[in-house]
């Protein structure tokens, strides 16, 4: 039987090249909406049981990040649930990879997937509890609602931002997401009532719902990379930045944690607000702080491995960390997960994960908890 080639599902992204004989299956990476970058895909085959699946993915060396296929390990599934990686050869050109196909289906996708329906099934969950309240800040230009989830009462000394997947196809952001809100929702767990007491969090689990939907990479439907659009958001472009911005500003931040994965660099790791022209002693005093306690609260977290200095040059006013750090002079922090696999710790059969990054999410809140209980609050308040 003919195999069958399906992306027409949420996130689902591949080009059919070649497909006509299993002795070699081609396919090429599917630009953004309205964009040149493209790296993300999420595709199925079907009638493939006991086959020998030979599969090329081409004309990588104008992706987006290149480097990102080299030492890489492609995920699968059978049953679009259940994800283990499996190992591949690049060329700097073409990603070869092969397997045996024990099923009928299997998908292949470039990082583990999170679907539109798991994120409205967390906003649902969260909003019937008693701990969070659901507000929709606005929509985007395709119509999808920007979450904003709240927990701790809003005249609570220290108000926490954390935004997560302003790139879509950066999925290992809301699987963090997801594993901070259910421990903020465990009415057990003693970190998270301690927190809820002194802290107000504000939390956007998916800033980009119409990019994630389209199988986009960086960009939204409109064809932007949210973060470069901090200094001057509009309506017309970029509404999810222009909504969360104005909220911040009404509220006011004295942590902020914006969740990211990055596609070469097998390290989890931050990036503060050292590049800007406000950097302060104030700030450097709370990065230092903050990365001593996440490395504390979670081994994956290293501080050895990450981005040099100047590295986003005249991009960096724009991004939303630099502009929080610029506006408030507060801790400001992005967090970087791989798409490949933590190098200090490796997993060969599971890589860098949504369950990992789960964890790394809890972790936050006890990185958040080691801050505020051990440090000078006068300085977090300043």
């Amino acid at each position: 039987m003919k195999i069958n080639v399906n992306t027409n599902f949420d996130a689902g992204s591949i080009e059919i090249v070649d497909v006509s004989t299993t002795k070699q299956l081609v396919f090429k990476i599917k630009k953004d909406t309205n964009s040149n970058f493209y790296q993300w895909f999420y595709f199925q085959l079907n009638n493939v049981f006991n086959q020998d699946l030979n599969i090329v993915i081409k004309d990588l060396q104008d992706a987006a990040y290149p480097l990102g296929f080299a030492n890489y390990k492609i995920c699968v599934s059978y049953d679009n649930s259940n994800w283990f990686r499996l190992d591949t050869k690049f060329n700097g050109k073409d990603l070869r990879f092969k397997i045996k196909s024990q099923h009928n289906t299997i998908y292949f996708a470039y990082f583990e997937p999170y679907s539109y329906a798991r994120h409205n099934k967390l906003i649902a969950q969260a909003n019937s509890s008693l701990t969070f309240n659901h507000t929709v800040l606005g929509q985007t230009a395709q119509g999808k609602s920007i979450d904003l989830l709240s927990a701790g009462k809003i005249n609570n000394k220290f108000k926490i931002w954390i935004i997560a997947r302003q790139h879509p196809g950066e999925t290992m952001a809301e699987w963090f997401m997801e594993g901070l809100i259910h421990k903020l929702l465990d009415n057990a767990d003693a970190v998270s009532k301690k927190l809820l007491q002194q802290c107000v969090f504000y939390l956007v689990p998916n800033m980009n719902p119409d990019g994630a939907i389209l199988g986009n990479l960086r960009v939204n439907s409109k064809g932007i990379n949210l973060n470069r659009e901090w200094l001057k958001p509009t309506i017309a472009n970029s509404p999810e930045v222009y909504y969360v911005r104005k909220k911040i500003q009404a509220t006011g931040v004295h942590m902020f944690f914006d969740i990211h994965g990055d596609e070469s660099k097998p390290y989890i790791f931050s990036a503060g607000c050292s590049d800007n022209h406000s950097f302060s002693a104030k700030q450097k005093k709370l990065e230092n702080e903050f990365e001593s306690c996440f490395e504390l609260a979670n081994p994956d977290f290293q501080t050895v491995e990450g981005y040099e200095r100047n590295s986003f040059k005249t991009e960096t006013p724009n991004m939303a960390t630099s502009w929080v750090g610029d506006h408030f002079n507060c801790l400001a922090q992005t967090i970087e997960m791989p798409f490949k696999d933590n190098a200090n710790l490796p997993d060969s059969l599971y890589g860098w994960n949504g369950r990992r990054s789960y964890l790394l999410g809890q972790s936050l809140l006890i990185a958040i908890n080691y801050m505020i209980q051990k440090f000078d609050k006068n300085l977090l308040k300043e």
